[in-house]
Parts: structure tokens; sequence; C-alpha cells
């Protein structure tokens, strides 16, 4: 058995369980619900309802649940009106509790609603997807789109709970895992070269003995950040790490219609494009450079964009990006391979480089 963690936030603190199954869990969860009065609903999409079939017949039969549809849309103002719409009629009150199962994105969807409803109510997050354990479930982010970027509306809401049980990733379609990888070898890269490291040398697999383990290891690495930078309030460094990739991937995203592209194959671009800016700026060799995109094709992402795209469509779209500052867009950039730092002083002549080299148009 995998150990546990916690985030410790003061009143605010929180378990990550790590398990090879969720029904036990489930249910003697359910059970304290239960006899502490507490209401509970569950929030999934159509996917997952689909693969988790038995467990939503057996262990999570009584729970009254909202199943919406899966996919990027899915995290929006309509879609949040019906979650929150759902509660209402469930009578779910200040001490209910909403399960929420699925990826990054119902879990997004989920989190903001909790925030939201009665003004904030209790939450338990039960990831789904590789990317979902070692990234989104932990920290308290949620957040919905907007057309104008990603991620524009949100809270920072902590679930009283994770409950990461990788038996759920037998049923996750390997696409949607090789999108997950992407944000273990963001770990790497950003702060734990050994990890960075094994991936380069055996890229993760489904069912693997040390897969668990891996995912632990991204959970501890993203817990010790948030604890030390709650809010992204850090000057430098800080939780603005954990988006190594993400400035050029939201807005491959967000160009491309929030469609072609899952998250974590943006991502894999971002961190493709991320290396491409820091060799320019003289922080990483080329053969560096080489080195990641290597370890991240071999997980079965691209690194490169798919289809041309305008250049100046992804410039401006990289100008909605939350970590803008006084005007000026703070970057992740590598120091090298397991160094991370964030900095506004970059040229916009060699971001749109590139993005050239990457085959923007």
């Amino acid at each position: 058995m995998t150990p546990g963690l916690t985030v410790e936030l003061g009143a605010r603190s929180y378990p990550i369980h790590f398990m090879d199954g969720a029904e036990a869990r489930l249910a003697g969860l359910l059970e304290e619900l239960a006899a502490g009065g507490r209401p509970v609903a569950l929030l999934t999409d159509a996917g997952v309802a689909r693969a988790q079939a038995g467990l939503l017949a057996r262990t999570l039969a009584g729970v009254p649940r909202l199943v919406v549809e899966p996919g990027e849309g899915a995290k929006s103002l309509p879609v949040l009106g019906r979650v929150l719409d759902f509660l209402a009629e469930q009578r779910i009150s200040r001490q209910g509790l909403l399960l929420v199962l699925g990826g990054g994105v119902v879990g997004d969807l989920g989190g903001f609603a909790a925030a939201s409803y009665l003004r904030g109510i209790d939450y338990v997050q039960i990831p789904t997807t590789l990317l979902a354990m070692v990234d989104s479930s932990v920290g308290g982010k949620t957040g919905l789109n907007l057309a104008a970027g990603k991620n524009l509306v949100g809270a920072f809401h902590h679930p009283r709970a994770v409950l990461v049980a990788t038996d759920f990733l037998q049923t996750l379609p390997a696409r949607e895992f090789a999108a997950g990888a992407a944000e273990v070898i963001k770990y790497g890269l950003l702060g734990d070269l050994p990890l960075f490291t094994q991936l380069e040398q055996a890229p993760l697999q489904v069912g693997r003995p040390e897969l668990a383990g891996v995912i632990r290891r991204c959970c501890a690495t993203k817990a010790a950040i948030v604890q030390a930078d709650e809010r992204e309030l850090a000057p430098e460094g800080g939780r603005a790490l954990l988006n190594l990739g993400h400035t050029f991937g939201h807005a491959l995203e967000q160009v491309t219609g929030f469609g072609p592209y899952l998250h974590g194959e943006a991502v894999a671009v971002g961190l493709a494009a991320a290396a491409r800016l820091s060799h320019q700026l003289g922080h990483l060799t080329a053969a560096d450079v080489a080195r990641v995109e290597r370890t991240v094709a071999a997980q079965g992402l691209p690194v490169r964009l798919r289809a041309p795209l305008p250049l100046a469509d992804l410039l401006a779209a990289m100008q909605h990006d939350k970590k803008v500052r006084a005007g000026q867009l703070r970057f992740v950039l590598l120091h090298g391979l397991g160094t991370a730092v964030t900095t506004a002083a970059v040229d916009p002549a060699a971001v749109a480089t590139v993005w050239r080299e990457l085959g923007a148009g």
C-alpha cells in the first residue's frame, strides 16, 4: 500500500489517500456521512459513468448524481449553472458534500461549483485520469474557461480529501494516459531530475509496479509547492513553477478551440516550447532540448503543432494568460533539466521564433 500524504494548510489541511481500489474507502466515507446526517451528491461525466458502471451500481447506487458530457466544453458557465441547479434540487445544505468523480475537467467544474454553491460546501476529489491524479485534483485550484482564455474564472477551494485509486487507470484510453504523462514529465523537469531520468529511460505504462510511487512523488512535489505559495503570490518561483509548459499550451488550446488537443497534449507541446525558449536564452544546451523532446515523444505525445496555426493568434492568446503581471507575461523557463525559474524578461521575438520552430505560420 502506498503511504498517504497530507497537504498541510492549517485548518484547511486535507489528506491524499493512495489505494489500489476506491470502493472500500468510498463505502466507508458514505457510512460516515450518513451517520452524521450529511447529504451527499455526485458529479461525473458520461465517459466515466460508462467506464465505472460497476462502481456506480454498487457503492454509489444511492447517491444522487449529475452526469455531464465529457470534454473541455464542460468547463463553462452554462454547465456550471446545471451543477448548481442540481445541488439546489437535491437540497444539499452547507453541511453537504459533493463527490467529484472524473478527470481534470470534472474536477475543476465540481470544485468551482462546490466553492460557489451556498458560498462554499465540502467536496472530495476522486480522480480517474493520470493527469488529475498527479496534478489537478491537488492544490485547490478550480476553474472554467471563457472565450477569452483558459481558466479565467475560478476560485481557490481545497477539497476535504483526495482519493487516488490506480485501478481507475485500467479503463483509461491510451491517449488520455499519455496526456497525463505530460504532467509527470513536467514535475521531473521543474524540480526532480531523478524522476525525469527515470522517465527518459522508460516511459510510463499502465499496470507497471512503479506507477503508484511516481504518482505519489508528483503529489508530494505539488503539495510542498502549494504549502509554500498557496495562492501563487510569490514574486518569483513558487506555485507559478507548476505552469511549466502551460503558457504555450493554454494558448494552443484556446486557438484550436479546446478540441483537437487534450490538455496534456497541449502541455507536451508547451514543454518542448519552454525547452527551446530556454535554449534560445542560453540556459539549456541543444542536447538538453533533444532529451526533453525525446522523452515527451516516447510517451506518444506531440512536440510540434499537428497543423500550422497563425502565429499572430497564438501570440495574442498568450496575452490572456493568468500570469500576466503589470502588462508583462511571465514565463517558466528551465535553467537546467530539473531546475525551473519564472521570468518576465523575455524578448517577444524569441517567443515568436519558438512558435515558428514548432510549426506556426
